[in-house]
């Protein structure tokens, strides 16, 4: 089978995103598919179900359909899920929301950061982060913040490919190599 994060899930994904734009609701199919993919991460007995070649396609198809109006009203959305469920694609579903997430955040001009911080950053150190971040990058940023304590102190950020490290424990790690050199 293909790389979860490979082409085949980059073409479920733009095939959807192109008629979501169309529609004019890919930030809401977005969000949908999304949820379905965490329901998918989330719920081992849903994935054993689907996946078990025990269930005939028509049960796996009818378990699905008893969730997705609750999670996903959009016809689109369901439908996806279902072209997934039908092609034995359906393990494919969190990668397929991961690409079309990039779809939405390269249409939108903004990128995702992961903030790695030794606790929980206020709100003027949240805003100071994404500020400087947004100017680096020069697309709106969408934290997603992390607690490391063995950061020790200050902040690692990974946005559009970079790792910027402004952690005390990476300037310590740096010292003591000076040191010993």
């Amino acid at each position: 089978m293909a790389a979860l994060g490979g082409s085949i899930p980059r073409r479920y994904a733009k095939a959807i995103f192109e008629i979501a734009v169309e529609l004019g609701n890919f930030e809401l199919l977005g969000r949908q598919i999304n949820e379905l993919a965490a329901l998918w991460k989330d719920s081992p007995a849903l994935r054993q179900t689907l996946e078990n070649p025990v269930f005939k396609l028509s049960q796996k198809r009818a378990v699905l359909q008893s969730l997705m109006p609750r999670l996903a009203p959009a016809r689109q959305v369901q439908s996806l899920v279902l072209l997934l469920l039908e092609r034995g694609r359906i393990a494919l579903l969190p990668a397929v929301a991961r690409a079309f997430e990039k779809m939405c955040d390269d249409k939108l001009g903004r990128v995702r950061a992961l903030i790695r911080s030794a606790k929980p950053l206020d709100i003027a150190s949240e805003t100071e982060v994404r500020k400087a971040l947004e100017r680096r990058t020069g697309k709106k940023v969408i934290m997603i913040t992390v607690v490391e304590p063995e950061l020790i102190g200050g902040v690692v950020a990974q946005v559009a490919g970079l790792e910027l490290d402004g952690s005390i424990s990476s300037r310590l790690s740096t010292l003591k190599q000076r040191l010993l050199n």
